[in-house]
């Protein structure tokens, strides 16, 4: 997975075998999507619960986008459908535990969709050229 080897987005190690990082995403609890345009996959997201118990209204989703379709509207249109996806599953709000504070286009995003944030981890994130970079707490309402 590109993404994961290019180590700016996700707290994954960047040789993780493509059966580990595939695990990762397809982990039980996990309810996987792709978006795909002309046969091509050009994006996938996972939805779940972000905690269990008291948690479990909460949703946590993880986004990733071929470089191909940056600009295209494919992240904006996922965002959108991870929304409806999660409302009808029952969950109240959404949440992202850990976004990178330099993914400045990711966050870009989310704050125009609504999210707010409500968290920064100094330092919480090992970029592989910037160093520690902080990591962010977003939250909206479903």
């Amino acid at each position: 997975m590109p993404i994961v080897r290019a180590g700016e987005s996700y707290a994954l190690d960047r040789d993780l075998p493509v059966d580990a990082a595939l695990a990762f995403w397809h982990a039980p609890g996990n309810a996987v999507f792709v978006a795909e345009m002309d046969g091509r996959v050009l994006g996938s997201y996972f939805c779940r619960a972000n905690k269990d118990g008291g948690g479990r209204h909460v949703a946590n989703c993880g986004y990733a986008t071929h470089g191909a379709a940056t600009g295209r509207g494919i992240a904006r249109a996922m965002a959108l459908h991870s929304f409806d996806h999660a409302r009808a599953a029952g969950f109240r709000t959404m949440q992202y535990n850990f976004v990178i504070a330099t993914n400045v286009r990711a966050i870009g995003l989310w704050l125009s969709l609504g999210f707010e944030q409500v968290g920064r981890l100094p330092g919480a994130f090992d970029h592989p050229t910037l160093g520690e970079v902080d990591a962010l707490v977003l939250h909206r309402r479903l």
